[in-house]
């Protein structure tokens, strides 16, 4: 078969077949006795092999490796495709999550397209400051995209730098809360952390109806985050969780805290109080706690807890709770 029929029918140009002949890839077996080359059977399905092997992207040095080799070992040049493949789809999705955040950002001009990359690749960088200073510089004159905040913000070991995303965050609003709940579902507790944190960061309802559903988390750290945050905005809710880490002593001052600005209104209090009080056989170092927790929380219920710490066979709890009981009658007004 000449080879214009055979570029016709494996739909190799003529060009590339004659290529083939100069590589000693695909040599005709034959000529006729005008010179012309001419391909037998064989010839042709070995250009159909060095086609197949082609289109998984061998170069044609290793398409003649491939074939002619008898060492050749397939898997070993296929596991090497696999990962050039992934390197380059990698490449290539982080080009196209580059230009959505781009479009996202709705630039007027090149110029601000330029601004744009500028943040991106200062949110990127392995220099903390430079993170620092594209967070705090998101909207001043180019908003850094919130997916590119968000992805940030989830990524953050450095905590000047996290806080100063969390803050960036917080200016876009409930445009972040969607991709901040799947956050909070990460397989990595870390980024769970991160999450509920920068949640607890924005001023919206639907921040409000995520820390509530993060109290049900099987995470104890980002139940606790999220019963901080809570607390401080009034939530009831946040009570048992907030007793819960006193007793376990994670973050127990902070969760006294919100306690005690729960228990500032009156309806609370003596529910804050009986929910500590009931707490108080969990063992010694958990009711040395929950005395010191009980100092915030006004009422008569926490003042005959107190009353009753006071003769503690402990004297460190029965110390203390004498002291808030002293403390409590110098408050008393008359």
């Amino acid at each position: 078969m000449l080879i214009g029929e055979v570029a016709r029918r494996s739909g190799v140009s003529a060009r590339m077949l004659r290529h083939y002949d100069a590589l000693g890839l695909v040599r005709p077996t034959g000529r006729t006795g005008s010179g012309y080359r001419e391909y037998s059977g064989e010839d042709i399905r070995r250009i159909f092999h060095v086609e197949s092997l082609r289109s998984l992207g061998l170069s044609l040095r290793e398409v003649a490796r491939a074939l002619d080799d008898p060492g050749f070992r397939p898997a070993e040049l296929v596991d090497g495709l696999v990962r050039q493949t992934q390197e380059r789809i990698a490449v290539e999705t982080a080009l196209l999550t580059r230009l959505r955040r781009i479009g996202a950002a709705e630039p007027a001009d090149w110029e601000d397209v330029l601004q744009t990359v500028a943040l991106l690749h200062a949110l990127g960088s392995e220099n903390a400051a430079k993170r620092q200073r594209a967070a705090l510089s998101s909207g001043e004159e180019v908003a850094i995209p919130v997916e590119a905040l968000v992805e940030a913000v989830l990524n953050e070991a450095e905590p000047n730098v996290a806080g100063a995303l969390r803050w960036a965050v917080a200016q876009s609003g409930d445009a972040a809360l969607d991709l901040l709940a799947q956050g909070l579902a990460s397989p990595v507790a870390a980024v769970r952390e991160r999450a509920v944190r920068a949640i607890a960061e924005i001023p919206h309802g639907h921040a409000v109806a995520l820390l509530r559903g993060a109290l049900g988390s099987s995470d104890a750290v980002v139940r606790g985050q999220a019963a901080l945050a809570l607390g401080a905005q009034g939530a009831v809710e946040a009570v048992p969780t907030l007793v819960d880490m006193i007793v376990e002593g994670t973050n127990d001052v902070d969760a006294a805290d919100a306690l005690g600005v729960l228990a500032s209104r009156p309806a609370q209090a003596d529910r804050i109080a009986g929910a500590l009080v009931d707490r108080l056989p969990d063992g010694l170092p958990a009711r040395r706690r929950l005395t010191q927790a009980l100092a915030d929380v006004p009422g008569s219920t926490a003042s005959r807890a107190l009353a009753q710490l006071s003769r503690d066979e402990d004297p460190a709890v029965a110390l203390t709770a004498r002291y808030l009981l002293t403390l409590r009658e110098e408050r008393r007004p008359g």
